[in-house]
């Protein structure tokens, strides 16, 4: 049988990439959207990951469909974009409460069925930013950052349950948005990473399905990198 796995943000990009990763080994996946619909074939909960009600029902619906969450992947974020003079509160605070904060509210309520199962995976999806740092990106690349904090301390905190918390630090994507980038600032980012190209979704939630593997059962607190050597030493 399947375990049941929950992907926030999961109907567009990255984290459709790692939901469909899931499936194709068999497990039960469910996915949180804000907007849009849900992908065909996997079962959707329409989530804002900054209210704690929504995530309390969003798990409720899940576990009456699936069980309870035997694999998190804390995915949903955005961005806002600007220099860190233009900043203004609310781009910080929207930031740091959907990406950090809200990775916080779904690890919690995960971890309350992982701690009766005595088992679980819990992986959160940081950036290459959140450790590099980038102009532009100061809320951003703090809400990453801080996730490499809230794993480790999960990680020791719940490692005695057999539950275990890492992170994946992609780098660029291949993405509609990566596509429509001016070509020669396309290619200013294409030389600083070694391997020469941005990586895939499916690179991503190849990493992210394996950390939620037997084989990785032993790895926990870990950031990996998926970013063609661009943060190496970071």
């Amino acid at each position: 049988m399947g375990r049941s796995v929950l992907v926030t943000g999961g109907n567009r990009g990255i984290g459709r990439a790692i939901a469909q990763a899931f499936v194709d080994v068999g497990d039960d996946v469910s996915v949180t959207y804000r907007s849009g619909t849900p992908p065909e074939g996997l079962f959707g909960v329409k989530c804002d990951v900054t209210d704690t009600a929504a995530v309390e029902g969003a798990f409720e619906q899940v576990e009456a469909e699936h069980g309870r969450v035997e694999v998190l992947v804390a995915n949903a974020g955005i961005t806002r974009d600007t220099l860190l003079l233009r900043m203004s509160d609310e781009d910080w605070s929207s930031v740091i409460d959907t990406n950090l904060t809200g990775s916080f509210r779904v690890a919690r309520r995960a971890a309350k069925g992982m701690l009766r199962l005595k088992r679980g995976r819990i992986v959160l999806v940081s950036s290459v930013v959140g450790l590099l740092g980038s102009a532009g990106q100061v809320n951003y690349a703090s809400s990453k950052a801080g996730l490499v904090g809230m794993a480790r301390s999960i990680a020791r905190e719940l490692g005695s349950r057999s539950i275990t918390a890492n992170v994946v630090a992609p780098g660029f994507v291949e993405t509609e948005m990566t596509a429509e980038l001016p070509d020669d600032r396309k290619a200013g980012y294409l030389e600083a990473i070694p391997l020469g190209r941005f990586t895939t979704g499916h690179e991503v939630a190849g990493v992210v399905r394996w950390l939620a593997s037997e084989e990785a059962g032993y790895i926990t607190g870990a950031v990996i990198p998926v970013d063609g050597g661009l943060g190496m030493g970071h």
